[in-house]
């Protein structure tokens, strides 16, 4: 019998901005942002949605957000704004995935309209997800709160709740129509989030970037001492390599390779074995340090490139390891994550390791007996040793 083919391109574009005090009223960024995107559209409403930490830590934030919209009045604001957890928790109880779908819903957010989320990675994921689904598509605003959104996870096209005890079990992938990273925001973050989202930094200088992974090198200490110009060009730099890794690979992770969750494979499964305890950027830091070690044991990288990998992680005052990390007799917790990890990615399983700074290749295959060798290399913290 006769079939019928289809075939078609979606061309998606956004923009990442960087400013600082998004909301002041002679900053006329995110206004004119918002009237010349579909400026046909007359009638246009903005619905935000703001992690508490973040409310919390800018007490006038809310005011400051209605004010600004009180001047630029193109855009309709919900006077109502939706304060909601920050945190893992908040991609853990769909009921606040279901808060977010019932203020679209009340306030009658369209698709010509937008959600504005402000907040760390976690809100930003569930409320991309939130308005993804909510009318087959409601374009969504990105406004992050940490280091960590800021450099990764905000400037991505991934959106996603955690279900089934599964870490982005349920998700989608569609961009936002911008993201603004507003560096005042970062300036009432905790040294521990302030840290955190710097070992992303280190991760795509290791797979993408080796005069990248130098400069992480030779300023080190100045990001652990909160420089802020530092700290500026590492989250303009780490975006930058996210977003020409999405253009010129495999946006939407139709195959099995993800270069960018390299060190991710142990800290995805670590961050639920310890209730999420350890941060995300914690464990990715360990979750890299794990691979380093096993990339030199198993003679991919010179003992000297994986010294650098640990010595920079040192630096920078992350822990190299965690009790959970260590590989046991057949019964090890954290490999249960390289299963895990495969099924996520769907097909084979696929795990990049470095070859040296800046390159990786991908294997699809784990020793356990390396993977032991270097989980204790790295609890007892002895030197590493060319295999």
């Amino acid at each position: 019998m006769e079939h019928l083919h289809q075939s078609f391109t979606v061309q998606y574009n956004y923009n990442v901005f960087f400013t600082s005090a998004l909301f002041s009223p002679q900053n006329e960024l995110l206004n004119n942002f918002l009237i010349n995107l579909n400026p046909a559209v007359t009638v246009k409403k903005i619905l935000f949605v703001i992690d508490e930490g973040v409310a919390s830590a800018h007490q006038g934030l809310i005011d400051e957000i209605k004010a600004y919209f009180s001047k630029y009045d193109k855009t309709q604001l919900v006077q109502e704004v939706l304060i909601i957890p920050g945190g893992e928790q908040v991609k853990n109880d769909t009921r606040y995935f279901d808060q977010v779908l019932e203020a679209i819903n009340v306030h009658g957010i369209d698709r010509h309209s937008f959600v504005a989320a402000i907040g760390g990675g976690a809100v930003l994921d569930m409320v991309g997800y939130a308005a993804t689904v909510a009318h087959r598509g409601i374009k969504h605003i990105r406004i992050p709160s940490t280091v960590l959104s800021q450099n990764d996870s905000g400037v991505g096209v991934k959106n996603g709740i955690n279900y089934f005890n599964k870490k982005n079990f349920l998700g989608t992938f569609s961009p936002p129509v911008a993201v603004f990273n507003d560096e005042l925001f970062l300036k009432t973050l905790s040294d521990r989030d302030w840290r955190s989202g710097i070992a992303e930094a280190i991760k795509v200088a290791l797979i993408k970037d080796a005069e990248f992974f130098e400069w992480l090198e030779a300023n080190a200490r100045a990001l652990a001492a909160r420089n802020t110009e530092a700290m500026n060009y590492q989250i303009w730099k780490c975006a930058k390599l996210h977003m020409e890794h999405i253009r010129s690979a495999d946006p939407f992770e139709n195959g099995s390779a993800r270069p960018l969750d390299f060190g991710h494979w142990s800290a995805h499964k670590l961050e639920y074995l310890t209730n999420f305890e350890i941060r995300h950027g914690e464990a990715v830091a360990m979750g890299i340090a794990l691979d380093a070690v096993y990339s030199n044991l198993s003679g991919r990288i010179s003992t000297a490139d994986a010294q650098r990998v640990i010595a920079i992680i040192q630096e920078l005052g992350f822990e190299l390891t965690h009790p959970l990390l260590q590989v046991k007799a057949g019964n090890s917790p954290i490999l249960d994550g390289l299963e895990e990890f495969r099924e996520h990615l769907g097909g084979q399983l696929t795990i990049t390791l470095l070859t040296g700074i800046g390159s990786g290749e991908e294997v699809h295959e784990i020793d356990a007996e390396i993977l032991k060798q270097a989980a204790e290399m790295l609890n007892n913290q002895t030197a590493i040793i060319q295999h």
